[in-house]
């Protein structure tokens, strides 16, 4: 008989940051042991996850095995019978261990030997004598960090079981998880429920919870329900970011319900991003913007009880709020008490890493860098300096140890606070930036230069005391930071040599500290790190090999040199220049005679005069566009020499026996493929 199939493991609140993944890993572990057992074929599964549940419904589920053909190899043919043809021990025991005689044995063969194998039927098993079992693996295999146990019992999970269903169509399928025993009853919402709910049909689970339990039981039909009453509630507001929030909070309830609460307009004082943390962070509050992206004195919250006063819940969280929002306004006006130049010297006593020393050390090799980088910028390096030195100071407020992710941008309010110039603020707070992937740049050239020497003297000072990630491991973040580096160079613009700055970033520490290769180490590293970027801009990766490929320093030319590749590799010529180039480069690694320039005297075939002079003819102008950033010109350009290149191979015989005649033919080739590579690679672009 085949059906759907249900199992809900009624719990205690589960949490909530872990609670989707907990049900998907469930009903997906779930659906794939049934799969392989034999139970289900290609059918669906639907995952359920509330605070107290974790369920799965698979359809088309069998009740009953399919019966398995076996085959069981035995000794091989030439080896089953002895010289008189009796069987041999090994056949005899193979036939005995499979419970009949050697009449019955058959012979197979696998290509390369025949052998004894003996066929058989094994009955297929019921669903309840694999489900328990299947669901007890499964919940093994959660990703939990931390279990627990309850009452008298050895049983662990993660929190308190309280009930199994294991529900076929309407059979309930006998078993024991976690010392329950499986029924089909379970409960509904811990107090809008009327109490214990029967699931009837397995089929039915869904809509019985929300019928009869007021509960809804999908994690995201619940997303979608908190989105639809938080729009409707903000009305013309605009909710502030929050899309991190909403599987928290979707996670927090069964039976979502929105209600909008106020606060006094006296907070707004407080710089708004402190309100919005604070109300997201501590509360799982939905903050309300207007069009211009002012914060408004409102609030939208979900509460897990639906009823037709709710003053009672918006007045409750109203007064709690009051009391974080106090907090967040006194710790502002606690900390503009202090400027931030006077809590510089105070990072002394803040360890950075105990092989690289305190923040103040830190902040001292910061300053020095951005100024510098600001200086090849042609900004202000005195602004620069000023805004690295003070870039750390807000480390020691009260705000930032409270909300560590307003770091930098409360630097900026106190900065601006303390009567700093506005390009220093602003650097500030944009030296962090990007925080993350698609995070915003700094806007001018000060807040790049503070930026930049932020992220290299991490990744140099990280890097070069041997702290490499390995894995998916990278707890001080050098693939952040050098993502980072690399987009303010790339998308930016800036006409900087990355391993001049990593050169310059690893002077500033003290001798011997770090290795003496961590520039060219860290240059390597970000390399690997460009090209998944430029893989994320849609660039093939025989592109982004034929540029990266050549290490390149200057990071704001990748790009355009890939676009010029990209447009050359559409010409009719690209291919068979590709060719040749590769055909080259084979050539030059093959030899061990010196390579010189070439003698004009020694050219004797019509081909390689016309090589040579084409050469000649192209190189100035190449070398001009490749100077100027012309690189789709310069590639251009040398299309027009496949003609003479493609007649050069099939009339000259490059590897002459006369070695001055082939030391010249290898100079005019190493000629023409470095004119060539002038902007990429081109040996490396696929045919």
């Amino acid at each position: 008989m085949q059906d759907t199939l249900l199992i809900e493991l009624l719990t205690e609140e589960l949490p909530p940051k872990s609670l989707n993944t907990l049900g998907q890993v469930f009903a997906s572990g779930i659906f794939e042991e049934l799969k392989k057992r034999g139970f289900v074929a290609d059918g669906g599964f639907t995952a359920y996850a509330t605070p107290r549940r974790l369920a799965v419904s698979v359809e088309g589920v069998q009740d009953r095995q399919p019966d398995q053909n076996l085959t069981r190899k035995g000794p091989a043919v030439a080896a089953g019978f002895d010289a008189e043809g009796k069987p041999t021990p090994a056949l005899a025991g193979f036939a005995k261990s499979c419970g009949t005689d050697v009449a019955a044995l058959e012979k197979h063969s696998d290509g390369k030997a025949e052998f004894f194998a003996f066929r058989s039927t094994r009955a297929g098993e019921q669903l309840e004598q694999h489900l328990a079992g299947i669901v007890e693996g499964v919940l093994k295999k959660l990703p939990i960090p931390k279990m627990m146990r309850w009452g008298d019992s050895d049983v662990q999970f993660v929190r308190p079981v309280h009930g199994l269903v294991m529900l076929h169509g309407d059979r309930i399928v006998p078993g024991e998880v976690l010392g329950l025993s499986s029924g089909n009853k379970t409960l509904g919402h811990r107090f809008l429920s009327k109490g214990e709910i029967l699931v009837s049909r397995a089929d039915q689970y869904e809509q019985a919870l929300q019928e009869q339990g007021s509960v809804i039981a999908g994690f995201d039909r619940r997303m979608d329900a908190i989105k639809a009453g938080l729009e409707q509630a903000a009305g013309e507001a605009v909710l502030a970011e929050h899309e991190a929030l909403l599987p928290e909070v979707a996670a927090l309830v069964e039976y979502p319900a929105v209600y909008a609460g106020n606060f006094n307009p006296e907070f707004l004082k407080v710089p708004q991003e402190c309100l919005i943390l604070s109300m997201q962070q501590h509360q799982k509050y939905f903050p309300l913007l207007d069009k211009g992206g002012k914060l408004l004195p409102r609030f939208l919250l979900v509460s897990n009880l639906k009823t037709a006063d709710p003053s009672h819940i918006i007045h409750g969280n109203e007064r709690v709020l009051r009391a974080r929002l106090s907090d967040a306004k006194f710790f502002f006006e606690q900390d503009q008490k202090t400027r931030l130049d006077a809590r510089v010297e105070k990072l002394g006593n803040v360890v950075y890493h105990n092989r690289l020393g305190t923040q103040l050390e830190r902040v001292n090799r910061i300053r020095k860098l951005a100024g510098e980088i600001a200086r090849r910028l042609s900004a202000s390096a005195e602004l620069a300096e000023r805004a690295g030195y003070l870039c750390k100071a807000d480390l020691l407020t009260d705000m930032v140890g409270e909300f560590p992710e307003l770091q930098g941008i409360m630097g900026q309010y106190y900065a601006l606070h303390d009567g700093e110039r506005d390009e220093v603020a602003h650097a500030i707070e944009a030296h962090y930036h990007p925080r993350f992937a698609g995070d915003a740049l700094p806007q001018d050239n000060i807040g790049a230069a503070v930026a930049l020497a932020d992220k290299l003297d991490t990744l140099v000072g990280i890097y070069g005391i041997g702290l490499v990630p390995t894995g998916d491991k990278d707890p001080f973040g050098l693939r952040r930071h050098a993502l980072g580096v690399l987009r303010i160079l790339a998308e930016s613009s800036l006409p900087l040599d990355l391993v001049q700055l990593l050169q310059q970033a690893k002077s500033l520490f003290p001798a011997e500290m770090l290795a003496d290769s961590v520039a060219v180490d860290v240059h390597g590293f970000m390399l690997e790190r460009l090209k998944n970027y430029l893989r994320d801009k849609d660039f093939a990766p025989d592109e982004i090999e034929a540029v990266v490929g050549q290490a390149p320093t200057r990071i704001d030319l990748v790009v355009p040199r890939l676009e010029a590749v990209r447009a050359f590799r559409k010409m009719p010529e690209a291919a068979a220049l590709a060719a040749a180039n590769k055909r080259i480069q084979n050539i030059l690694k093959k030899t061990a005679a010196p390579v010189g320039q070439v003698d004009i005297a020694l050219l004797q075939e019509d081909a390689e005069k016309a090589l040579f002079a084409a050469v000649n003819e192209l190189a100035p102008g190449v070398v001009s566009w490749v100077g100027n950033g012309g690189y789709t010109e310069a590639l251009t350009a040398l299309a027009g020499v496949r003609a003479e290149v493609d007649t050069f191979f099939d009339k000259v015989m490059v590897m002459a026996e006369e070695p001055l005649l082939r030391n010249n033919r290898l100079a005019l080739l190493k000629s023409l493929g470095e004119l060539m590579n002038q902007v990429a690679d081109i040996s490396k672009l696929a045919a």
